[in-house]
């Protein structure tokens, strides 16, 4: 975990796409922060940009301007092995979508990542294992993706997020694809195993519910970032 005062920290970031012969500004400077430990919830209507700023701070995406720093590192500034390194590294990812590897059980599907990135087998089993208990999975663990529900499958996805040990949690939709009980379930446990293993986590959601989980809520709209009143 880092030692810096604030775990993400946005300078003006700018981002634009060409339509035909219009230029569509989807972030018009974007500033905001999350300490170390705590959490933020972004929303705001389709297409607003919401899902554009979490895979810039995730590394999977470009900024045209401005600066984002996580953990203190400049991650806008970084080449494109750096930004590799980077997303094994420092962020855990979760989609509406979980992307579970389907030839793989949710245990392998757990391991795998940290395995990757160079842990070794039986290190990286016993923190899956760990992780999949966290979320109520363990005896669940040798089942493939698709013989999970919905809300299982998503669970993993938590387990997943956390077994490289990152310092930042971004969850783009998470319970978009559930029903009200999976969603509070995935919810609950999403914001349990981030404060236990003290993760920031961004959150990016139509979900009211999971919105006002996190400590500091916003709205992005026409490019523009609001802070949320409840």
């Amino acid at each position: 975990m880092s030692n810096n005062a604030v775990m993400v920290n946005a300078e003006g970031i700018v981002k634009s796409y060409i339509s035909g012969n219009e230029s569509l500004h989807i972030l018009r400077g974007i500033s905001f922060t999350i300490p170390p430990g705590l959490s933020a919830a972004i929303s705001g209507r389709s297409g607003s940009g919401k899902s554009t700023l979490m895979n810039i701070l995730g590394g999977l995406d470009r900024s045209d301007g401005g600066k984002a720093f996580v953990g203190g590192e400049e991650i806008t500034a970084l080449s494109e092995k750096a930004l590799s390194d980077y997303r094994s590294r420092k962020v855990g990812f979760i989609f509406q979508f979980h992307y579970l590897l389907k030839d793989f059980t949710a245990l392998e599907n757990v391991m795998l990542p940290a395995y990757i990135a160079g842990m070794k087998k039986k290190q990286a089993l016993e923190r899956a294992r760990e992780l999949l208990s966290d979320v109520n999975m363990s005896d669940r663990a040798g089942h493939f993706p698709s013989q999970l529900s919905g809300g299982e499958r998503q669970r993993v996805a938590v387990a997943r997020s956390m077994v490289n040990d990152p310092d930042l949690i971004l969850a783009d939709e998470p319970t978009g694809n559930l029903d009200p009980d999976n969603s509070a379930l995935v919810t609950e446990l999403l914001f349990a195993g981030a404060e236990k293993w003290g993760k920031s986590l961004l959150v990016v959601t139509h979900d009211e519910k999971l919105a006002a989980r996190a400590s500091n809520r916003y709205v992005l709209e026409n490019g523009l970032l609001s802070v949320a009143f409840p």
